[in-house]
């Protein structure tokens, strides 16, 4: 019930069926949510992520286990065609839900999902773009470990306050780009309150820190806010703090 979003609607009614699961599954006493996600699913996934130019994270397409709601989701047909999973449905005579939207050509995935045809005949069919979304998650992963060492290294979390992070812009600095953004995108999150940061302003904030510290990172001062986090370089050390509420918004 409520109003209907204009626009991003089949992420709204995802969101929407995922409280609900979870609301189920707490009531239940259920620890885990399994859907029946498919290896066409992951692979679509890709190719919409690849299409709005996700970092490696984002490309690595759906995780086979992930907290939402304060539940577990896992999924375990990742690996199965969805012909085989329907194949079997109908062969056990098992009932399931056909989503009517799947084939609304106003939204992306079922476009998305006409062509995958025609991608299949250059090689580009469910298998192949589902293995490459797996060899994704399988560098994200290993760029997570040096990103929580370089955290490490940087004594990222100040602690005499769970709330205030800083760092040495000039350890910063030497980093390699992607640690560098992923600790910066992990402070910004941990400070800030206006959800998570969107990578491409993530690398916008990057180029500006980056100059900053180029330029003599003890001499310049710099401000910024984003996600609800501000960014500040004061006499060589990059600070990451929980910004003022915006005017007019709910405390």
């Amino acid at each position: 019930t409520g109003p209907k979003p204009k626009a991003g609607l089949p992420a709204a009614a995802r969101a929407a069926r995922y409280r609900l699961l979870a609301k189920a599954a707490r009531a239940s006493g259920a620890t885990r949510i399994l859907t029946a996600h498919t290896r066409d699913d992951q692979a679509e996934t890709l190719l919409m992520r690849m299409l709005r130019g996700s970092g490696i994270a984002g490309l690595a397409a759906m995780a086979r286990e992930s907290e939402r709601e304060g539940v577990w989701l896992a999924r375990p047909l990742l690996d199965v065609p969805k012909s085989r999973l329907v194949a079997t449905l109908d062969k056990a005579k098992i009932a399931f839900a056909d989503d009517p939207t799947n084939r609304d050509m106003s939204f992306t995935r079922p476009r998305l999902r006409a062509l995958m045809p025609v991608l299949a005949e250059e090689g580009g069919d469910s298998r192949n773009l589902a293995r490459l979304a797996s060899r994704l998650a399988r560098a994200n992963a290993a760029i997570e470990v040096l990103a929580d060492g370089a955290e490490r290294y940087l004594a990222l979390r100040d602690r005499d306050d769970a709330a205030r992070f800083g760092f040495d812009a000039g350890a910063f600095a030497g980093l390699p780009e992607e640690i560098r953004l992923r600790l910066l995108k992990r402070a910004i999150d941990r400070a800030g309150h206006e959800g998570p940061a969107e990578l491409g302003k993530l690398e916008a904030l990057l180029a500006v820190l980056d100059n900053a510290i180029a330029n003599g990172a003890r001499q310049t001062r710099l401000k910024q806010t984003l996600a609800g986090a501000a960014i500040s370089l004061i006499e060589g050390r990059i600070h990451v703090n929980p910004a003022p509420p915006r005017r007019g918004s709910r405390a």
